[in-house]
């Protein structure tokens, strides 16, 4: 064995962790189907097999045998379609639980942006631990899990900037944070250089030799790195056709009359069995190992030295102790993390913060000069109009696009914490709302701190609040609508529906302008009712326009001013009725309405309940249903 493989199989003792019991994860007649228009796809045949504490186990078989769907299914990643026993410690698996207690790393290295590996691991700390440890004690912790996968030297590094292994590692080491008995890892060396394998396929050995149920679906490995796992799992056509230890394949594949060359990769070989290059041999594989019922070859050679190698006073104290496994920090403590996480990637994202203020100043000196000096010109009154009208298409665009093209990227991030138990969707939804708003009524204010005089609106400080909050209202409800399009959506159809569905938004606002007060139908006053834009739109006229004001100013040079009467103008305008605190408080609500949606969405997008997902089998139904008639 190599010397860094063989230096790293040490006992993985990390001290002030949570002691958790081992879990041994076992599985029978296990079955996983998907619907592909009216066929139904079987991926997992019935598959069984038993995974144990203290052992690194790899899941191998040709592309498309299964091996990744295996992984989701036991993670509990996905649970819809798959059919058959799953036990924990020979109980049947109660799945909200073993969510709790064990973590899924997947194949794409999510890691939060512009935050160091030295931060990344305390707010995970701060997240999983809780009250448990004092500040002194988790420091010790992310020390020590930092040392053990070697990150030291990328301490003060940002992720961004680390190499593919140390992001793999760094992928890792938050997860081991609070302890957990069983983790999971999809393809952990994939885009890996040998080196970089070898390193962290020896520290998840290193891991799991602390008490740790550890495995990964691995494709391909060479055979130096085949021989450091403990227990092998080969998945052929959603069939098991090999279960036991690495170093039991060759005599297993000798006695089916199928002998390894000397010098060949007993990994590769297997699965070039497996995937029929050697002839038809996978229901005789299947058969041997009954389908991964048949124990025979798990004891090939591995069972002592893992015992002998395993934390042993560790498993003992961690079979007697009890956990609950709810989140170890409290809700508010979550909430001052993320905030103190979503603060900082702010303030380090400067190209952005430079690129969006340097936008708000071109547009509002555009919109500025375009208005300039029109709002006491009588002779100008409908073109001041169209500066308010202006005004809320910037401050419904400025804050919503960027949302949109960034949110369903973070969804990801979101998914993968939320479903490792980092923390509840709640605070987190708390904290993406307060930490975005500074930074939108900051440019919100800088843009109007420029249009404003320029545009020779009246500078009475009532008028200047009543206009400044509607303008901040309708940016903070046009963000949160780019939230509520971009929980569901991915990027491209996030940023094709938020623009498509802010043209009725913005017409519906301007709808029965120029009618007087003469009510219109009740389908499209209801329909207005329902445009943020228009109160909006309302609020920013009150503030400007609203009593008491007197006659606008009438140019000498022009014979006859008709909207010289601010009065006669707002009646022309359909709104002589309106009030400004009317308007801001159903934008208050709207706004409250819009964050409560966007919340839903997201929770049903993360776990959904049974009436989502049956409006989303009903969706898709009605989809395969139109696919096949055209």
């Amino acid at each position: 064995m190599e010397p860094l493989l063989a230096s790293s199989l040490g006992q993985a003792h990390l001290s002030h962790l949570p002691q958790r019991p081992p879990v041994n994860l076992s599985f029978q007649d296990l079955s996983y189907a998907v619907n592909i228009g009216k066929v139904s796809k079987l991926i997992l045949r019935s598959v069984s097999g038993e995974f144990q504490s203290g052992q690194l186990t790899a899941i191998l078989g040709p592309s498309g045998a299964g091996k990744s769907t295996l992984l989701n299914v036991l993670a509990g990643y996905r649970v819809a379609g798959a059919s058959g026993l799953v036990n924990t410690n020979g109980e049947p698996r109660d799945l909200p639980r073993f969510r709790k207690l064990s973590r899924y790393i997947m194949q794409e290295d999510l890691l939060q942006p512009l935050i160091t590996v030295q931060e990344a691991m305390s707010m995970a700390a701060d997240l999983k631990l809780g009250n448990n440890l004092t500040r002194n004690k988790k420091a010790v912790v992310v020390d020590e899990i930092i040392q053990l996968l070697r990150l030291g030297k990328a301490r003060n590094t940002t992720t961004e900037r680390l190499s593919g292994g140390e992001r793999k590692r760094l992928s890792i080491a938050l997860e081991l944070v609070n302890n957990p008995p069983v983790i999971f890892l999809d393809e952990p060396t994939t885009g890996l250089d040998d080196v970089a394998s070898s390193t962290c396929v020896s520290l998840l050995k290193r891991v799991a030799r602390g008490g740790r149920t550890v495995v990964c679906s691995v494709h391909t490995p060479s055979a130096r790195l085949f021989a450091v796992f403990d227990h092998v799992y080969v998945v052929a056509g959603g069939r098991c056709a090999y279960q036991g230890a690495a170093a039991g394949v060759v005599p297993f594949l000798h006695q089916l009359g199928l002998p390894c060359p000397t010098t060949y990769n007993p990994a590769d070989f297997i699965i070039e069995v497996s995937s029929g290059e050697y002839g038809s041999h996978v229901d005789q594989m299947v058969s041997a190992v009954e389908n991964g019922r048949c124990q025979r070859w798990r004891n090939y050679a591995i069972e002592e030295a893992v015992h002998q190698e395993m934390d042993i006073e560790q498993l003992n104290s961690g079979v007697v102790a009890k956990h609950n496994y709810e989140y170890e920090s409290t809700g508010y403590q979550q909430f001052q993390v993320l905030v103190r996480r979503m603060v900082l990637q702010t303030f380090r994202n400067r190209d952005y913060l430079w690129l969006r203020f340097g936008l708000h100043i071109f547009i509002a000196v555009i919109i500025g000069a375009l208005f300039n000096n029109m709002g006491f010109d009588a002779s100008k009154t409908i073109y001041n109009f169209g500066f308010c009208f202006a005004c809320i298409i910037a401050m419904l665009y400025t804050p919503m696009m960027p949302v949109l093209l960034a949110f369903p990227q973070e969804v990801m991030l979101i998914k993968r914490e939320y479903f490792n138990r980092w923390y509840g969707l709640k605070p987190y939804f708390a904290a993406m709302f307060v930490s975005r708003t500074p930074a939108t009524i900051f440019f919100s204010l800088l843009y109007l701190a420029i249009v404003y005089p320029a545009t020779a609106q009246p500078m009475e400080l009532s008028r200047i609040l009543m206009f400044v909050s509607t303008c901040i209202m309708v940016a903070l409800i046009a963000e949160s609508m780019g939230t509520l399009i971009s929980s569901t959506l991915s990027i491209v159809n996030s940023m094709f529906v938020g623009p498509v569905v802010s043209v009725p938004l913005m017409l519906l606002s301007v709808y029965g302008i120029g009618n007087g007060d003469e009510p219109p139908p009740v389908v499209w006053k209801l329909a207005r009712a329902c445009s943020f834009m228009r109160y909006g739109l309302e609020g920013l006229v009150a503030a400007i326009y609203g009593a008491p004001r007197p006659d606008l100013v009438c140019p000498a040079d022009v014979d006859y001013c008709e909207y010289k009467n601010v009065k006669y103008f707002v009646k022309l305008m359909g709104m002589s009725g309106i009030s400004y605190w009317v308007d801001i408080s159903v934008l208050f609500v709207m706004l409250l309405a819009m964050n409560l949606a966007a919340y839903y969405l997201l929770r049903q997008r993360l776990s959904p309940n049974y009436a989502f997902r049956a409006i989303k089998l009903i969706g898709r139904f009605i989809k395969n249903k139109m696919s096949v008639s055209h």
